[in-house]
């Protein structure tokens, strides 16, 4: 199986949730064995970065990169996006401080890629495999993750709330699957934390439009839920994108219970920490090597493309 980019240059904008402002966002194709690099402006142009676990400085209410002075908020869905595609290589440009909200899903970013097309590569994929298992917990909620060829989540969720309680949801991930079952659902949260999270600088872009909101009855939004269990699915497309900050797409078949941005971020900082323990990467039709052969280097280091234009 080949890597795979987009054919050509896309773009949109859009409100980022957090700040309110609006954003531009570019996604370009990228050579083979690129893998995904963020291009973000600032005051001295453009500076290219890999995404990495270590590169994660936030995770109250999304996923923010940081790379020296230059932050990157809500990557999470963009990036379930991209995985969910199976896209290995792609530039992804913003300017502004936030990748846009848009549905508050995956869905939008999966009609611009679409709308890109594809483009198979001559190289085989790479794919971060799992040596053996591992158990992650903290704090009663858990992340349990075996050996596997392909990518598979078996997400439960507890929220006490009538709308929500307890959900499950399974999904083996592929592009039909991401696109049909997970993708379309949004982003969501109550509105008790409304006003304390606008005192804090947070949510202030955040509206009916691209949010699922819960009052302490049940959902506000006028068209309701796109699906009944839409709370959980959206965590697992949140998880499919936190894994993929390790800049490279994984496999494994994870159980997951009540996890959010921290512990998905805790869970792939130590994995990434023990490497030589739990990583080899999967060379598609080649004998596997380890990890730490391929993995891509400090997240803040730029990249010298002589593809960017």
């Amino acid at each position: 199986m080949c890597q795979k980019t987009i054919k050509k240059t896309i773009q949109c904008s859009g409100i980022g949730l957090h700040k309110g402002r609006k954003v531009r966002l570019v996604l370009r194709p990228a050579a083979e064995d690129t893998g995904i690099v963020f291009a973000l402006h600032g005051e001295d142009g453009v500076r290219f970065h890999r995404p990495s676990a270590d590169a994660v400085v936030e995770t109250t209410m999304a996923t923010t990169l940081g790379f020296g002075g230059q932050r990157l908020a809500t990557v999470e869905h963009l990036l379930a996006a991209v995985r969910g595609l199976e896209i290995d290589n792609l530039y992804v440009e913003v300017e502004g401080d936030e990748v846009p909200i848009m549905d508050g899903s995956s869905a939008s970013f999966i009609f611009l890629l679409r709308a890109a097309g594809f483009r198979r590569q001559n190289k085989p994929r790479r794919l971060l495999t799992l040596k053996q298992p591992i158990d992650f917990q903290q704090d009663g909620k858990w992340i349990k993750a075996r050996p596997s060829r392909r990518l598979t989540v078996d997400y439960t969720i507890n929220f006490n709330h009538p709308m929500v309680g307890i959900q499950k949801f399974y999904v083996e991930c592929n592009p039909e699957s991401f696109t049909r079952h997970v993708a379309k659902a949004r982003t969501f949260g109550f509105m008790r934390e409304v006003e304390y999270l606008r005192r804090n600088g947070l949510a202030l872009g955040g509206s009916l439009d691209n949010a699922v909101v819960l009052d302490e009855y049940g959902v506000i939004n006028p068209e309701g839920l796109r699906y009944p269990d839409e709370f959980v699915r959206h965590k697992v497309l949140d998880f499919i994108g936190d894994l993929f900050v390790l800049g490279m797409p994984m496999t494994g078949d994870f159980e997951v219970y009540c996890s959010g941005h921290a512990l998905n971020n805790a869970f792939v900082r130590y994995i990434m920490e023990h490497q030589a323990d739990y990583l080899e990467v999967d060379v598609c039709g080649e004998v596997p090597v380890p990890a730490e052969v391929v993995l891509p280097s400090l997240s803040d280091v730029p990249i010298v493309s002589k593809a960017w234009n």
